[in-house]
């Protein structure tokens, strides 16, 4: 397996998230009611599904020729990480406002990993991954307000003086 440079390895990272963000915002989804949030989670869906397909076609490019397979290697492990956190963060009693809470989590990480991507990619120019980065830095940053936001809708909607 081809050994990854910082920035090829963070191209599998984000890549990763994508794809998990796609099974999280169907698991979180199945949880809530309002249908207002569940078809901003079907957006979120949608998007990172044309994330990581953008990002796998980058992948797949003359500049990465010899990486592909060790970056969707990357992502797969990436991915995985991910869903485990997610299954251990939502346990069987999980509701739609703790998936939201963890899909805050999860949104914000992804801001920060595509913004450390777009910085180290500063130093080599790969015009094709600046066009990918510009792309998903403002759809993260809206996931990530979208599932802020939703979550504050959940919580006004529950009794404080509730039992857990």
């Amino acid at each position: 397996m081809a050994e990854l440079t910082q920035l090829e390895s963070k191209i599998g990272e984000v890549i990763g998230l994508a794809q998990a963000a796609t099974g999280a915002t169907e698991k979180i989804g199945a949880m809530i009611e309002d249908e207002s949030v569940k078809a901003k989670l079907q957006q979120m869906h949608d998007d990172s599904v044309e994330i990581a397909d953008r990002g796998e076609a980058l992948v797949a490019s003359e500049t990465y020729a010899g990486k592909k397979t060790a970056i969707l290697e990357q992502a797969r492990e990436t991915k995985g990480e991910v869903t485990e956190m997610m299954s251990t963060y939502l346990g069987d009693d999980a509701d739609g406002l703790d998936g939201l809470e963890f899909l805050t989590m999860a949104e914000a990480g992804e801001v920060g990993h595509w913004k450390i991507l777009a910085t180290l990619n500063e130093q080599l120019g790969d015009s094709e991954l600046k066009q990918l980065t510009d792309y998903a830095i403002p759809l993260e940053e809206q996931h990530f307000q979208v599932t802020l936001d939703s979550s504050l809708v959940l919580a006004g909607e529950i009794d404080a003086n509730e039992t857990a």
